[in-house]
């Protein structure tokens, strides 16, 4: 379980912009529900682009005018008739708001539209919508998501997280084929988020702690890589000569039940072993820990163990309390790491 009023907590370290004073009453702000939360951080984000202007691209056009503008294309004029009507068919570049950026936003507002949010929200989004009238429709369901940003389209990159979160977390498409909005995000959104606001929390509060999402390299004795899978770590913690390498899990259930024994998932432990063996063939003290999202269950891990010369150790955040008992324990964990 987590507090919806978290949500916005770990959206705001995750992106810098939610922290701006245009954003700052989230953090009080009542929400019924993750959609809610994440349609007013939708209004409010579109709100402040299409004052600073929307992102526009140019976009090659190809019709009669009056005037020469572009190239002329002969031979489209004759076959249209267009000189009749003293028209010429030019082709040129328009500069136009219908980005595919653009169509992201205006299909997760449309999608918004058709959920259980309230009548005061949705008014907002119809307003919003007013500005994208020239603006082409989208499939939700064949969105790219590979976006490239620079620094004219960078502002859009919060929003397009939120857009993903809504379209890929919330929707569902249920047994008539209809589509609808869960009132929370699933896991494997959670989960990308949780790992996101982990990282740049300690970045953030920690700087002498160097903290990176860095890839760890086999430790191969003839340097034959090949079909190898890369090893990519969720958050690496460096201070001194200590590493320590997270593993950020957000599932439903932390523990699996075999034969009326609970254990932790081998998967996940292997991968955390494997990631710290490799890691410490570097040279330093190197630790490693399964930070699972706490969830309801009666049986939760909290222990230590000693693998091979090496600390591994399995930890629960509860997500369901206030956002300042959540910072303590990852204080706790950072400080620690440090020796203090």
């Amino acid at each position: 379980m987590i507090c919806v009023q978290n949500i916005y907590h770990m959206l705001a370290y995750a992106f810098q912009i939610l922290q701006e004073k245009g954003y700052a009453s989230f953090a009080t702000e009542e929400f019924e529900n993750t959609a809610e939360l994440l349609s007013a951080i939708i209004v409010k984000g579109v709100s402040i682009q299409i004052k600073r202007g929307l992102g526009q691209i140019y976009i090659e056009k190809t019709t009669p005018l009056s005037s020469l503008r572009g190239k002329m294309n002969i031979a489209e004029s004759i076959k249209q008739q267009t000189i009749i009507k003293q028209q010429l068919v030019c082709t040129y570049d328009d500069f136009s708001v219908d980005s595919y950026m653009n169509r992201v936003l205006k299909a997760t507002m449309e999608l918004l539209l058709r959920y259980d949010i309230t009548k005061a929200r949705k008014k907002e989004l119809r307003n919003l919508l007013f500005y994208f009238k020239d603006v082409k429709t989208i499939d939700v369901y064949s969105i790219n998501w590979r976006f490239q940003y620079n620094r004219n389209n960078c502002s859009y990159q919060m929003l397009m997280f939120v857009c993903y979160l809504i379209i890929k977390g919330l929707l569902q498409t249920t047994a008539d084929g209809s589509m609808k909005l869960m009132q929370f995000l699933d896991e494997q959104r959670m989960c990308r988020l949780y790992e996101k606001f982990i990282l740049e929390y300690y970045r953030r509060h920690y700087p002498q702690i160097k903290t990176t999402a860095s890839q760890i390299g086999w430790a191969l004795d003839d340097g034959m890589s090949a079909m190898l899978p890369i090893m990519q770590s969720d958050i690496m913690l460096n201070y001194g000569n200590k590493t320590l390498i997270i593993d950020a899990k957000y599932y439903g259930h932390i523990m699996q039940q075999q034969y009326g024994v609970y254990t932790l998932h081998s998967n996940n432990l292997y991968q955390i072993f494997t990631y710290v063996k490799n890691k410490a063939v570097c040279g330093g003290e190197v630790s490693g820990m399964l930070l699972y999202a706490q969830t309801d269950e009666k049986i939760l891990p909290d222990n230590t163990y000693m693998m091979s010369g090496n600390n591994i150790s399995v930890k629960t955040l509860n997500l369901n309390c206030a956002f300042s008992e959540i910072a303590f324990h990852l204080n706790e964990i950072a400080d620690n790491f440090m020796g203090n």
